[in-house]
């Protein structure tokens, strides 16, 4: 397994499952697939970006997706996000054109989610890593039993969380959520494919920000700002 990146409290609250043995043997899949000169999205670095970025106890939206874009340089540890200078995909464009009809939020020129995440997004994938140009390919793993272990956690120890849960797997993955401790948006999946069929007026982001101020909390700013320009002056100045 790649150098573990976890913010400390995500790694108080996970720390027993990197010493499982489900976790020991995704650990020994992915070194094989490196040893036999696979490609693997995201790098090894950014495979726990979304944990780096939203610490535990400052989650108050979770969107769950299902496994990483298998293209060159898209995936960076986090659901629908991709990287600066890369093409939004088509979820990635319908997700942000509900944006703007729920909110009036204007698209942003570039698909990186980071601001969300640092906003208390928690962009957790169901999948934390891919093969190259092969879509599912690291399903059945053990990543799976890793990112439920996430949601248990954050069912059982946090309240008033919001899970957005786009498509068929994502709701399957979401089926054990308290809705009473929690408020679950389930709807179609913002793919082309669905996006007409229940994503596109569900309204997810005015619904969630209202969950959470009516339970006294702060609302997410789910406006992007960020540009390739900002980012890089951050990585400038650490």
């Amino acid at each position: 397994m790649p150098e573990i990146k976890l913010e400390t409290s995500w790694k108080l609250c996970l720390g027993t499952e990197f010493s499982a043995d489900y976790m020991q043997r995704l650990s020994q899949f992915l070194r094989a697939e490196k040893a036999a000169g696979k490609k693997i999205y995201p790098p090894g670095s950014e495979i726990f970006n979304a944990f780096a970025l939203t610490p535990f106890d400052k989650v108050k939206v979770v969107v769950l997706g299902q496994d990483p874009y298998h293209g060159p340089g898209q995936a960076h540890g986090l659901s629908f996000s991709v990287r600066h200078g890369v093409p939004k995909p088509p979820s990635l464009q319908n997700i942000f054109k509900e944006l703007h009809a729920d909110l009036g939020i204007a698209p942003p020129p570039h698909g990186n989610l980071e601001d969300w995440a640092q906003a208390g997004v928690l962009l957790l994938n169901s999948c934390l890593t891919v093969r190259d140009g092969q879509a599912a390919a690291h399903s059945g793993k053990g990543w799976e039993q890793f990112s439920d272990a996430v949601i248990d956690q954050l069912n059982q120890h946090r309240q008033h969380l919001v899970f957005m849960l786009w498509g068929r797997k994502a709701q399957e993955k979401g089926a054990k959520i308290d809705r009473q401790r929690h408020l679950v948006l389930a709807s179609a999946h913002p793919s082309p494919l669905a996006a007409h069929n229940g994503f596109f007026g569900s309204a997810p982001f005015s619904k969630a920000n209202d969950y959470l101020v009516r339970h006294g909390l702060a609302p997410v700013d789910w406006e992007i700002t960020s540009t390739a320009a900002t980012e890089l002056a951050k990585l400038s100045a650490k």
